[in-house]
């Protein structure tokens, strides 16, 4: 099977008349849209596809890579592909918007965003905000800065524009640099010769879920085996990416990133089994994939006291626990 952007389109021109199916046939065609180009941080569903997990129970699915000249998000508003790796704020917004998105699970338990800071500049989180120089993306400030200047204190004045180059945070220890835990720290080892002390948004309280499976409202309400068996295969792909062998799903997402080596996925994988990314928390006993309705009120509460998100809204419609918390998968992970 083919994980390539072009068999997508000859899986969406069968989709509505396949999944109108009253019960899950063999071979029925999914797509799910990624965020950027592949990676590890997609490595669950690339396992899926290779070791057969979404064929058990009857879908062909198709990875349909992200980046920076392809926006899934708005072909998933527009029917093209049948799920999309979103996000809890991405929710919400849609609420606010009305747009009929609903997310089905979290395949991470936390945001892998996090601050660089050089070694021993900083004792706690809350350290880091009384360094002068906080580098951050014009995306970065508009979301999660908001809630570091709620929840912490930093301010307008001590964010400098991150421009998505590491040599200003190498060249200055007065300062703090946003990254993703698999990526930045990386280059700042290569690149400036130290390991920076990492500190990860989700650790400090930003309790947002991430890499989600998010999908339209008329899915959930009118095909719900099929997006039982997607979350399903999702959340046994992400067990066996994680714990077991992930050989052919590597390979595959090699194929469709030839930037990507396997040492950039190794190392990937190491942070994300270190800092509990995919496995930690609820998933714990309920399963990887698990959101509760406790945390989105949680992470809600924040959103609201930062100013992101209004007050008010109906969070409820951005999400559903129908297809997720029932300990799937389990039984994948190695004894401890």
């Amino acid at each position: 099977m083919t994980t390539r952007l072009t068999a997508k389109i000859a899986a969406s021109t069968v989709l509505t008349s396949v999944l109108a199916l009253p019960a899950l046939a063999e071979n029925i065609p999914v797509t799910y849209g990624t965020n950027w180009v592949a990676q590890a941080e997609h490595g669950g569903f690339y396992q899926a596809v290779a070791d057969g997990t979404y064929a058990e129970c009857g879908l062909d699915v198709t990875i349909v890579p992200g980046g920076p000249q392809v926006n899934n998000a708005a072909l998933l508003l527009a029917g093209r592909i049948d799920f999309y790796m979103g996000g809890t704020v991405d929710g919400f917004f849609a609420v606010q918007e009305g747009l009929p998105l609903v997310n089905v699970a979290a395949m991470f338990q936390k945001d892998p965003q996090i601050l660089l800071t050089h070694p021993g500049t900083a004792a706690t989180f809350s350290d880091i905000q009384k360094l002068p120089t906080i580098l951050i993306s014009d995306g970065g400030y508009a979301g999660f800065y908001q809630w570091m200047m709620s929840a912490y204190g930093f301010t307008e004045e001590q964010r400098v524009p991150y421009t998505f180059n590491a040599a200003p945070f190498i060249a200055d220890p007065q300062s703090a640099m946003q990254g993703y835990l698999s990526s930045e720290p990386a280059v700042v080892e290569k690149e400036g010769g130290f390991t920076p002390d990492v500190w990860l948004l989700a650790d400090a309280g930003y309790t947002s879920y991430s890499t989600t499976i998010q999908t339209l409202a008329d899915t959930v309400a009118n095909k719900p085996d099929i997006v039982q068996c997607f979350v399903d295969g999702s959340i046994k792909g992400w067990y066996n990416y994680i714990y077991n062998d992930n050989t052919a799903a590597n390979a595959l997402i090699m194929a469709d990133n030839p930037d990507m080596t396997q040492e950039l996925i190794d190392y990937a994988i190491d942070k994300m089994k270190a800092y509990g990314i995919v496995d930690s928390g609820d998933t714990l006993t309920l399963g990887v994939g698990a959101m509760t309705d406790e945390r989105m009120a949680d992470f809600y509460t924040k959103m609201v006291a930062s100013g992101l998100i209004p007050d008010g809204l109906d969070i409820k419609a951005s999400y559903t626990t129908q297809f997720i918390n029932k300990g799937v998968g389990l039984d994948l992970k190695p004894a401890q």
